[in-house]
């Protein structure tokens, strides 16, 4: 087990390492004039100067590579002199934001997906499986950016004409000014990014079932005489949540460096907001914190879903 999550993480590191080659590549040499271009469209000559000094950009190639790697490792991820404030405090900022977002639908759209798929699985070709492909289907082929709008058009909108002023039509309140006015500022944005991920659990839990349910295993024991529910549950679901959990690990990684489009038609500046404002103001010291960090998710997601492999299936150890 343990030389299994040292492999696993060995490979994690080598894949954050060559992404440090591919972002130092991509902004500081492709560049003909790399200061300008990091200090973005208004920088006077003094602003250039200095981040040239700062960054070492008299050095050789390697040198800089080294200060760069360093600083990302020690969590330096630079300075935004468009804010003039470093990277990881604009980060700091908009990470318990998409955290809060991700987290909240995610608990959703997995209890939702799951519980639809093994429903389905269990009664195949009968109405309620039929009346969840429709709803899969229909939530797997809406946009995310008109789901969003849609919800606030019936929620906020018309309820708020009606007199009831229950949803708030976006932006964002802390935790610690409240858990109500948090969670109402989130209940829409929780909804649609559900809604949305929940199609594909629910498909992809379904298929894993019916394969898993088919084993000889299951037949073996419901040929014991063991209840149906603890069949399913225990012997099925447990199996059939290996493709689950993968997909479960990519989404979130993803999600937590930034949901992109629900942020936006939300108004929650998150990480996601945040990256496109920075990329509307060329600010490209955010541009690289926030790749750089979003890659760390994806790859600490990816390595968490390897030890729960090895919880669900201990056969994943001995390879």
């Amino acid at each position: 087990m343990l030389r299994f999550l040292i492999r696993r993480t060995a490979h994690g590191i080598l894949v954050l390492w060559l992404i440090t080659v591919c972002v130092f590549a991509l902004f500081f040499i492709a560049p003909n004039n790399v200061g300008r271009t990091l200090a973005g469209r208004q920088a006077t000559p003094e602003t250039i100067a200095s981040i040239e000094q700062r960054l070492g950009l008299d050095q050789p190639l390697w040198k800089q590579y080294a200060q760069f790697l360093g600083k990302a490792v020690r969590g330096d991820l630079g300075y935004d002199y468009y804010h003039q404030v470093a990277v990881t405090h604009i980060i700091a900022q908009a990470l318990p934001i998409t955290i809060s977002l991700t987290v909240g639908a995610a608990v959703l759209w997995m209890a939702l997906g799951v519980f639809n798929g093994v429903l389905s699985a269990t009664h195949p070709r009968s109405l309620a499986d039929r009346g969840l492909t429709v709803f899969a289907l229909f939530f797997y082929s809406m946009p995310s950016f008109l789901l969003g709008l849609l919800l606030l058009y019936f929620f906020y909108f018309k309820l708020t004409l009606a007199g009831f002023r229950w949803f708030p039509a976006g932006g964002y309140s802390p935790l610690a000014d409240g858990a109500g006015p948090w969670a109402q500022h989130l209940v829409l944005p929780w909804l649609a990014l559900a809604l949305l991920l929940a199609a594909t659990y629910t498909r992809l839990t379904r298929g894993s079932m019916l394969d898993v349910l088919g084993e000889d295993y299951i037949r073996t024991a419901r040929s014991k005489g063991i209840a149906e529910r603890r069949v399913i549950i225990r012997h099925g679901l447990r199996s059939a949540l290996t493709p689950v959990v993968t997909q479960f690990g990519i989404d979130l990684g993803q999600l937590i460096g930034g949901v992109v489009v629900i942020e936006t038609v939300f108004s929650l500046p998150g990480l996601g907001k945040t990256s496109i404002d920075a990329i509307n103001q060329q600010d490209l010291p955010v541009i690289i914190g926030i790749v750089l960090f979003a890659s760390v998710a994806v790859v600490v997601a990816n390595i968490l879903v390897d030890v729960a492999y090895a919880l669900l299936d201990p056969r994943v150890r001995l390879h």
